[in-house]
């Protein structure tokens, strides 16, 4: 609630580069509040960039497709046990780095998953978490690096609110009810991972 508070403070048209207290905060909320954000990554003088479009919250040792699940602490999932507004940075299927931001308090692992941005002047294909972190030189060097300023970090710009999806995550078969489980959040866009299916957004929807 003391998080809560002292964002609702801020005027929306102030840009403003998300600290702490934003990542403190229930890990659907902070999902849900990423789209429309703008990641900023600067790297050799030059700064890349893009507009959160799509998330996956991802909610700790009860959530049998997060890596953290059952309480598994080991030296790839330390992170997640770290503090809130740090990166989690994994390599996945040999070929692949995830970008995640690390939610809630210190000991409660849990985060959200970037999966798609839409791109900014200069960046390549972001419609995936891997093309993500390849179109904005993320990989293991920032794993468990604070986001802000001048690395990698956050920014509120402002920009009005979008139309939010509500859908299960992508690829975590065969993890029993979490299967099903509306974690993964977007706004329609051509640049996402998966589309939206037509059939699905009378439903989907969600109105912020």
């Amino acid at each position: 609630m003391r998080n809560e508070r002292r964002l609702a403070q801020r005027t929306p048209r102030d840009p403003v580069v998300l600290g702490p207290e934003f990542f403190d905060r229930d890990t659907v909320t902070v999902a849900r509040d990423l789209l429309g954000k703008i990641l900023v990554r600067e790297i050799d003088g030059t700064r890349l960039l893009g507009r959160l479009i799509e998330v996956e919250a991802y909610l700790g040792p009860d959530d049998l497709a997060a890596h953290s699940r059952g309480g598994r602490r080991t030296p790839r999932t330390e992170v997640m046990f770290g503090a809130p507004g740090h990166a989690y940075v994994y390599f996945t299927y040999g070929m692949h780095w995830m970008l995640n931001f690390v939610t809630r308090e210190e000991g409660m692992p849990q985060a959200v998953l970037v999966r798609a941005l839409e791109p900014g002047i200069g960046v390549g294909r972001c419609g995936g978490p891997g093309l993500v972190a390849r179109a904005l030189s993320i990989d293991r060097a920032l794993n468990g690096a604070r986001l802000q300023p001048p690395d990698l970090y956050v920014i509120d710009d402002g920009a009005p609110r979008r139309r939010v999806f509500v859908t299960p995550r992508i690829g975590v078969q065969g993890t029993g009810v979490w299967e099903k489980r509306l974690l993964r959040f977007c706004v329609d866009s051509p640049y996402l991972s998966r589309p939206i299916p037509r059939a699905l957004r009378p439903t989907a929807w969600r109105g912020l």
